[in-house]
């Protein structure tokens, strides 16, 4: 397991609802499968500045539906938006997936994978996603992004999912968490579970939410050169 430092500095829950995200609806609609993979809650996201931004709150309603084919679709996009930003290399990046994988196979996988959520843990579903059903050019980063939405709210999980991705990688290091040799991306499924248990136990004694102790590592990670 990994120990996180005791004196880890936590958001409050409420800052990471809303941590939100500007987005790019018109980069993201030809990019797609078609016009109905757009979840409509993205319409309703607040503008600031030029783009609208969706929160972690939005996503969470998202995924409230993704008990159906559709839903999931709507999942997965949700996520893509919430972590890519509006970039166009970054959502051409995104893109990949939809266009090297048949969207038959993404909804099988998708599926497959949440099921492994539903009925086993959160570890499953990751080793799911990393193995036999991986979608390609969906790496962990953003597979875990989608694994906390769709888990994140449920008290019945032993382990709900949390976030990993490159910055927080980057932060646990920096706080000498993990070996030198922890890889910036590309997680096994043990690494996963060790990252998980450190983030429940450091919730745990602390009170909080693990998604706070995940936030607070991204934005530790995010302040470092």
């Amino acid at each position: 397991m990994i120990v996180l430092p005791h004196d880890l500095d936590l958001p409050d829950r409420d800052t990471v609802l809303g941590q939100a995200i500007p987005f790019d609806r018109a980069r993201w609609i030809p990019v797609l499968p078609d016009a109905t993979w757009w979840p409509a809650e993205l319409d309703s996201s607040p503008l600031a500045g030029k783009w609208p931004r969706v929160d972690r709150r939005t996503v969470f309603g998202i995924a409230r539906k993704a008990d159906t084919a559709e839903g999931r679709r709507h999942l997965l996009v949700g996520a893509l938006v919430w972590g890519t930003g509006t970039k166009a290399r970054s959502v051409d990046r995104r893109a990949q997936i939809f266009l090297h994988t048949p969207t038959a196979d993404i909804d099988a996988r998708l599926d497959a994978a949440l099921a492994a959520l539903r009925e086993r843990e959160a570890t499953e579903a990751y080793r799911a996603f990393n193995n036999n059903q991986h979608i390609p050019y969906l790496g962990a980063a953003f597979f875990t992004k989608v694994l906390y939405f769709a888990g994140g709210e449920s008290p019945a999980l032993p382990h709900r999912p949390v976030i990993l991705d490159s910055v927080v990688s980057r932060a646990l290091k920096d706080l000498e968490t993990v070996h030198a040799d922890w890889p910036k991306n590309g997680w096994t499924t043990e690494q996963y579970r060790q990252y998980l248990a450190g983030v429940h136990d450091c919730a745990q004694k602390r009170g909080v939410q693990p998604e706070q102790v995940e936030a607070a590592l991204f934005f530790h990670g995010k302040q470092l050169p």
